[in-house]
């Protein structure tokens, strides 16, 4: 018989906070392993982001181990065996063994159970199913490391069953190919998605969110999305989005790094309506919402820029008065990609040209102030504001050359018009 395969063990398997928590769950005898993602991403080598552990015993059983061990526990998710237990500051999940008993494609009800292969077998992908013990053997009872060496995501048993129980992991197939995924997608997987693609409606604007989102993020996203085009995920999730991915694939080729929400942008047609319509259907913070519509919107604003090497410098400058140096800088990177996206060769000097600009910008004040149109004789009110913004205006126009002095004539000028 082969010996089980061993993780060289890591240092978050062994730091003084791993320790604590290991010790107080094992201190009634029970198997304590690390599961999940910890576990997945230590194979390939990957930073470990959140420790996830996994025990048989019940919820409160654990939260009465850890506070016995005088370490902090905290019921996050107790009705579904859930707790969280906090060492040296760090977090960890842990949760109790269980298998599902139903499920209606958004949630699961569970049982607890001692069987770590059951436990394993609701998991999603075969590569999420892998457990390890402190001391570094692993268990793989449905073939996750294989799956995982080789570049395939691949569901747990039957595709179309593992995403009838929670349609999210539709996208998590894709998601994952995006990450751990080498050459076509996995067809059980790709022939099931398509069937049951209708259903991703069915799921929250929030849900939905988080995984394009990271989606996105991935370092190349494109045979994931390709796919989900090909299977009619996308039409389902994102009705704003394009048909093809020329855009984003330009985009890619000038990133400094992933940026999800440009990135996004940049897979979207038309312009404020539409930003704003997948934002409030994805639930987008306010922040979220506002920095994509205006990627939306104010480059069409800004659409003077000219598709070649001679470059208007003082439109770049009056978007950089506008909307700062990183909007802007958004705004040209998505512009050169929709401008080249047809091109067989791409126009680069346009675009350092381009952001040249930027590197030389430096905010210029607007010299007048409310108290030199009173010191002028005007009146306080709403016509002396707007009297100032009509000289902010000419002052703009005049790609902001003109000094206090030259401002103040300009002021008093309008004011004897008025």
């Amino acid at each position: 018989m082969q010996a089980p395969e061993r993780l060289p063990l890591q240092p978050w398997m062994t730091s003084p906070a791993t320790a604590a928590v290991l010790e107080a769950l094992q201190a009634d005898g029970s198997d304590v392993r690390f599961v999940g993602g910890c576990v997945r991403d230590a194979v390939q080598g990957f930073p470990i982001k959140d420790i996830d552990l996994a025990t048989p015993d019940r919820p409160e059983e654990v939260m009465s181990l850890l506070r016995a061990a005088g370490l902090k526990a905290i019921p996050t998710g107790i009705d579904h065996g859930t707790v969280t237990a906090v060492s040296h500051g760090e977090v960890y999940e842990i949760t109790t063994l269980r298998e599902d008993v139903e499920t209606d494609g958004r949630r699961a009800k569970v049982a607890y159970t001692d069987d770590w292969v059951q436990d394993a077998a609701r998991r999603d992908l075969t590569m999420n199913a892998l457990s390890c013990r402190p001391d570094g053997t692993l268990f793989d009872p449905f073939g996750g490391l294989d799956d995982l060496r080789n570049g395939r995501v691949r569901f747990v048993g039957n595709a179309r069953e593992r995403i009838k129980e929670d349609y999210l992991r539709l996208l998590r197939f894709f998601r994952f190919h995006a990450y751990y995924g080498v050459g076509t997608l996995d067809p059980e997987g790709l022939a099931a998605a398509k069937e049951l693609a209708p259903n991703l409606s069915s799921l929250s604007g929030e849900r939905i969110r988080e995984e394009l989102l990271r989606l996105m993020a991935a370092k190349n996203p494109l045979p994931a999305l390709e796919a989900m085009l090909a299977v009619g995920a996308i039409r389902v999730l994102l009705p704003e989005a394009q048909t093809e991915t020329h855009i984003l694939s330009t985009l890619m080729e000038i990133e400094s790094s992933p940026d999800a929400l440009l990135r996004l942008s940049a897979f979207l047609v038309g312009g404020r309506e539409q930003a704003l319509h997948v934002a409030e259907r994805l639930r987008f913070s306010r922040a979220q919402a506002d920095r994509l519509i205006t990627l939306r919107t104010a480059g069409r604003e800004h659409s003077e820029w000219p598709p070649g090497i001679t470059v208007d410098e003082q439109a770049i400058r009056q978007a950089l008065y506008d909307l700062g140096t990183e909007m802007t800088r958004d705004l040209l990177h998505l512009d050169w990609a929709s401008k080249n996206a047809e091109r067989a060769s791409r126009d680069k000097a346009y675009l350092g040209a381009a952001l040249a600009v930027l590197e030389q910008w430096e905010h210029p004040a607007f010299p007048l102030r409310g108290r030199d149109a009173l010191a002028m004789g005007a009146q306080s009110g709403p016509e002396l504001g707007e009297v100032l913004d009509r000289v902010e205006a000419w002052w703009r126009a005049a790609d902001f050359k003109p000094d206090r002095d030259t401002c103040l004539s300009e002021l008093r000028l309008r004011l004897s018009q008025a």
